[in-house]
């Protein structure tokens, strides 16, 4: 798979080289930036969007978790447990339980990169690929699309899958995602973004911000964050936020979403007045904060990373669907499409 160099682009202006991986490829970063003076940063290893940056009171913030180098991110992922900063999830998002699921009357082992479970696609998912550049725009509304040729058996997972993962920065401070893909045999299939969002800036705490999720309840997992197939309500949990409340120290949980238009998730920081108001057609939020950090982990700027960093908001199937009848569909049909829209929205609240 060929990945376009800087000369191969018209116009060049919003990006410039990232680096080389250990196998020579070019990783390009991309800028994608609108009238309202917002910016995103992108690199096209992992399709991973590296800095999210927002005007607030004649200075920009920079709102989410990442690295300075290529080098770090390539590193990160032989760290106890891979953070995942910024980066496209999959195949398959969340964990499969001892990684093995029946498709057609037929079982795959996927690798058990997770406690002896499947996670975020095992050893080499798709933010450790270098993604092709297919287009990249400028102007109003930019966008860029990465694309990406998982192979048949690629971690054992049936089925050579085509993805597109299209990022719009639009007029309005959202950026939005956008992602198709086709199979040429029937596989499953479950993609989502995992940023660190921190709307204080990427240096700080997110514990002094708050936090809604328009869920009644989420998926029971079993010691090894495995779910059981049954669902906690979110009524006298301390889980519920309905309502906004501050955000917890440690969470690692699947809150149940009804497909509608409305905003399923917000974060608000009282110290900035920025508020993110997330979006998303998928039956689930995933929200992460409370490890892979380390403590110690420098992530850009120089910033020590700690385990509240930054919180995730990761829009996607549930976990383990495949091996839950009761659970919403994760297959993918050869001859079908599979299609996902998330969109993060910032707004300055005063």
């Amino acid at each position: 798979m060929e990945i376009k160099h800087i000369s191969h682009f018209q116009d060049d202006s919003g990006l410039k080289s990232f680096g080389l991986t250990p196998d020579n490829e070019e990783i390009l970063s991309f800028e994608l930036s609108n009238k309202k003076g917002m910016k995103v940063q992108l690199i096209n290893y992992g399709a991973t969007v590296t800095s999210i940056k927002i005007p607030v009171v004649e200075k920009l913030v920079d709102v989410v978790l990442g690295f300075d180098t290529l080098e770090s991110y390539i590193g990160s992922y032989n760290l106890p447990s891979a953070p995942y900063f910024g980066t496209t999830v999959g195949r398959y998002a969340g964990r499969i339980n001892k990684g093995i699921f029946t498709l057609n009357g037929k079982e795959f082992q996927l690798p058990g990169n997770n406690n002896g479970n499947a996670l975020h696609g095992g050893n080499e998912g798709f933010g450790k690929k270098t993604w092709t550049v297919s287009e990249f725009t400028s102007g109003e509304n930019p966008s860029i699309t990465f694309s990406l040729l998982s192979e048949n058996l690629d971690q054992n997972y049936p089925g050579a899958l085509q993805v597109y993962l299209k990022y719009t920065l639009t007029e309005a401070n959202e950026l939005k995602l956008e992602y198709k893909a086709t199979t040429t045999e029937d596989t499953v299939i479950n993609l989502t973004h995992h940023s660190y969002f921190n709307l204080n800036g990427h240096g700080s705490t997110v514990l002094d911000q708050e936090m809604s999720i328009a869920s009644d309840k989420f998926l029971e997992t079993n010691s090894e964050n495995i779910p059981t197939g049954k669902f906690t309500p979110v009524s006298g949990h301390d889980f519920d936020f309905r309502n906004p409340k501050n955000c917890p120290a440690s969470i690692d949980n699947s809150f149940v979403i009804e497909p509608s238009d409305d905003v399923v998730a917000t974060l608000y920081s009282p110290k900035t007045k920025l508020k993110m108001s997330v979006y998303t057609d998928q039956p689930s939020v995933h929200i992460y904060v409370g490890g892979n950090c380390f403590d110690t982990l420098k992530g850009k700027e120089n910033a020590d990373y700690h385990p509240s960093s930054g919180i995730c908001f990761e829009t996607q199937n549930f976990p383990d669907a495949p091996n839950h009848a009761h659970f919403p569909n994760s297959i993918l049909k050869k001859g079908e499409e599979y299609n996902q829209t998330t969109v993060y929205k910032f707004e300055n609240v005063i």
